[in-house]
C-alpha cells in the first residue's frame, strides 16, 4: 500500500525540484582528479529547507528528508527566529529538534533582528532572507527550499493587484529565485490543505503562528476575510485561477523584460544617455521597463520603486511640458536635458 495521497503529492513535488537541482549541479568535469592522481568525488550537493515549524514547511521538510537520500543528495534545515514573540527562541529550538528527528543534517536555528523599514511584514521578510542567504553560504548549500503554497501564491497576486504594481507583481512568486537560483518553491501547485493533511497523517507536530491570524497584518486579513469573500461571491476555484494568472503573467513579464533588455542599447546615445525620442517610439510596457532598470542602476531600491514613480518619469518623455526634476527613492533624480533623459544620484 502506497503513502497517503497528500503525502504522495508533496513528495512528488519535492522530487521534481530535487531532480532539477541535481541537473543544475552536475560536475562540469567528471574526470577531475585529486592531487594524488586518484579520481575526485565531489561531495553530494546539500539542499536546505527553511522551516518555521508550520504545516507547510514541516510537510516540505518531511518530503525532503524522504526524497533527498534516494537521489544521493544531502538534506539539512534552517529555522529563523525573528524574535517577535515571547518564547520564540524556545520554539526555534523545538523546530531544530523536529528536523533532526526527520534525519536532516546539518540543522540550525538563527536569530535575526527585525527592523521597521517597509512595514513589519516586509522587514521580517528581509531579515529572514538575509539569514537564509547567510546559512546557505555558510554550509555551501546548492539550494534552499521554501514552503510557499498555491494559496500563498493567490494571496501574493491579490496583494500585487491591490498595489497596482503591474504585470510583474501579478506574476507572484517564482518557482526559482535568488542569487544563482538559490531559492526553490516546490509547493506553488500544492494547496495549503494538502500540506496540512500530509503532516496530520504522518503525525508531524506543527506550530500555527498567531501572526497568521492577526488582523493587524494585511496578508492575514486577506487570507481570513478577503479570499473567503471572493470565493463566496465568485464560487470555488478562485485560488486556482489566481495561481494560474500568476504563471501566465510571469510568462508575459519575462517576454517583455527580454524585449526591454534588447531595446535598451538602441535607445542610448554614444555617451550612454537615454534618448527621449527613441524611448517615445517604444511600446509603453517596454519603455517603462527600461526606465525602471535605469532608476535601479542609479541607486533606487527596487522594493521602494513603485509604478507611480515610473509613471512620473515616463511623463518626462510622453507628456513633456518643461517639468522639473523628479525625485525617486534612494535619493535618485530624473530630469530631461536637451532631448536626453538623465537619471542619477541627486
Amino acid at each position: 500500500m502506497g503513502p497517503h495521497p497528500a503525502v504522495a503529492a508533496i513528495r512528488l513535488a519535492v522530487r521534481r525540484v530535487l531532480h532539477d537541482i541535481l541537473n543544475d549541479h552536475q560536475p562540469t568535469d567528471p574526470t577531475a582528479t585529486t592531487a594524488r592522481g586518484s579520481h575526485a568525488r565531489p561531495p553530494a550537493p546539500l539542499v536546505l529547507v527553511a522551516c518555521s515549524g508550520g504545516a507547510d514547511s514541516m510537510a516540505l521538510a518531511s518530503a525532503l528528508a524522504f526524497e533527498a537520500p534516494r537521489l544521493g543528495l544531502r538534506a539539512g534545515g534552517v529555522t529563523v527566529d525573528h524574535g517577535l514573540q515571547p518564547g520564540s527562541d524556545l520554539r526555534a529550538d523545538e523546530v531544530v529538534l523536529r528536523l533532526r528527528e526527520l534525519g536532516l543534517d546539518p540543522v540550525e536555528a538563527t536569530a535575526v533582528t527585525v527592523g521597521r523599514e517597509g512595514g513589519p511584514e516586509a522587514a521580517a521578510r528581509d531579515a529572514r532572507y538575509a539569514a537564509l542567504d547567510a546559512a546557505a553560504e555558510r554550509h555551501g548549500a546548492a539550494a534552499v527550499l521554501l514552503g510557499h503554497t498555491r494559496d500563498d501564491q493567490a494571496e501574493t497576486v491579490l496583494l500585487g493587484l491591490a498595489r497596482g504594481s503591474g504585470i510583474r507583481s501579478l506574476s507572484g512568486m517564482a518557482e526559482i529565485s535568488g542569487t544563482g537560483g538559490r531559492y526553490r518553491r516546490p509547493f506553488l501547485q500544492v494547496d495549503r490543505q494538502t500540506a496540512r493533511k500530509a503532516c496530520m497523517v504522518q503525525s508531524l507536530p506543527v506550530w500555527d503562528d498567531p501572526h497568521n491570524a492577526d488582523p493587524a497584518y494585511t496578508r492575514s486579513r486577506l487570507r481570513h476575510e478577503g479570499l473567503p469573500a471572493l470565493e463566496k461571491a465568485l464560487g470555488k476555484g478562485v485560488v486556482e485561477a489566481l495561481a494560474r494568472t500568476a504563471q501566465l503573467s510571469r510568462d508575459d513579464a519575462d517576454a517583455l523584460d527580454a524585449w526591454a533588455g534588447q531595446a535598451e542599447t538602441a535607445v542610448r546615445d554614444a555617451a550612454g544617455l537615454l534618448e527621449c525620442a527613441k524611448l517615445y517610439a517604444l511600446p509603453p510596457a517596454v519603455r517603462r521597463r527600461i526606465l525602471r532598470r535605469a532608476a535601479i542602476e542609479a541607486g533606487a531600491p527596487a522594493g521602494s520603486l513603485f509604478a507611480r514613480h515610473i509613471e512620473e518619469v515616463d511623463r518626462l518623455i510622453t507628456g513633456w511640458r518643461g517639468q522639473g526634476v523628479i525625485n525617486l527613492p534612494g535619493k535618485v533624480v530624473a530630469q530631461r536635458q536637451g532631448g536626453r533623459l538623465v537619471i542619477r544620484q541627486g
